[in-house]
């Protein structure tokens, strides 16, 4: 993993590096392997409370590595085809997308620099997406004869606009990061992406741990819910935060104007 991928851990946030700025982070073997690793490290760790997810180098990533691919399936832990579910509900090429959104903790991705087909879609798995106003996205599968198939259709449906996902699909015309946000790939556009993620990863660190996981699974949720089953989510997830040690630690540090203490 440590060929692909960084991680540090620092006040119960990850900063998780993509790592192989040689290659413009692009997606060979080994970093799709490096990649559910990682996921699985942070899935295990509860003293992890946000992942600020980012590229090492000139770009956040370019995509698949066509040349490194070679033969797609015979890759470690993937399967013979694609239709096989070896990830929960996912393969191997989805996991590295809808991995950051199945995490229990919320992610946030830092885009800098190129981020084209396969990188795009595992920055739509984050929480929340801050991009930097130059840099270049893609909906790229197309370009190859392709279609976007790591996970995308999922994890846009419900920010992308149907017509606006229907034209980049088709035409995989590259947009700035300015109109990332208009279209709906960007949360925020920010000169200094990795700053802004940090700064929000670091609030959401202060935050009740127990209850940022509920409020993330609810988020998870809701859309395929309808509203009988949503109000007795929200029910079932203050059931399990309310009135617990930590949550009476955020009232009264909320009340004694300090930092909460939280129980690891």
């Amino acid at each position: 993993m440590a060929e692909r991928i960084s991680i540090t851990i620092d006040n119960h946030v990850a900063d998780v590096r993509l790592d192989r700025a040689d290659k413009m982070n692009a997606l060979d073997h080994a970093m799709f392997e490096a990649i559910v690793a990682a996921q699985h490290t942070l899935a295990a760790d509860k003293s992890v409370r946000a992942v600020v997810l980012s590229g090492e180098g000139r770009a956040f990533c370019a995509g698949l590595d066509i040349s490194a691919m070679g033969g797609g399936g015979d890759a470690p832990g993937a399967a013979k085809t694609l239709t096989e579910r070896t990830h929960g509900n996912a393969n191997l090429f989805q996991a590295v997308a809808i991995g950051w959104r199945q995490l229990p903790v919320p992610v946030i991705a830092a885009v800098h620099g190129v981020c084209f087909g396969g990188g795009l879609q595992i920055a739509s798995g984050a929480d929340v997406r801050i991009v930097a106003p130059d840099a270049r996205l893609s909906v790229m599968e197309m370009k190859w004869g392709l279609v976007p198939d790591m996970a995308g259709f999922a994890l846009w449906r419900g920010y992308v606009r149907d017509d606006v996902l229907r034209e980049l699909t088709y035409t995989n015309r590259e947009f700035s990061g300015e109109e990332a946000r208009a279209l709906g790939f960007a949360t925020y556009v920010d000169d200094q992406p990795l700053q802004r993620a940090r700064e929000i990863a670091a609030q959401i660190a202060l935050k009740h741990p127990q209850a940022i996981r509920e409020a993330k699974q609810l988020c998870n949720t809701v859309a395929d819910l309808d509203e009988d089953a949503i109000l007795l989510a929200e029910s079932v997830a203050q059931d399990k935060v309310i009135r617990t040690p930590d949550q009476l630690e955020a009232v009264m540090a909320q009340m004694e104007k300090r930092p909460p203490v939280f129980a690891e």
